[in-house]
């Protein structure tokens, strides 16, 4: 579903710190951390996951799956084109 590479580089994107991921999810800061501190895919439990996922998709990071039709193939992220505006935490 979603590695800690991906969690991290994600925020990296968005220049947000892990607390502000956190706020912005609606979990716990020490939960955020243990996430990113994990390797491979994070696990967890699955609505927790879920909300990490919304946060980022919210605030217009797709996130890249395995074999999702990506030019070099693997795992990543990355900004949406431009669209209408998102309000992140909404």
């Amino acid at each position: 579903m979603i590695t800690s590479f991906q969690m991290r580089a994600a925020r990296a994107l968005l220049g947000i710190d892990q607390r502000t991921l956190a706020e912005l999810a609606g979990v716990s800061l020490p939960t955020i951390q243990r996430m990113e501190a994990s390797t491979g895919n994070v696990r967890g439990v699955v609505e927790t996951l879920m909300k990490v996922v919304d946060a980022f998709d919210r605030a217009g990071v797709e996130l890249i799956g395995e074999h999702a039709r990506s030019e070099s193939g693997g795992r990543g992220v990355r900004l949406r084109e431009p669209g209408p505006p998102r309000r992140i935490g909404a």
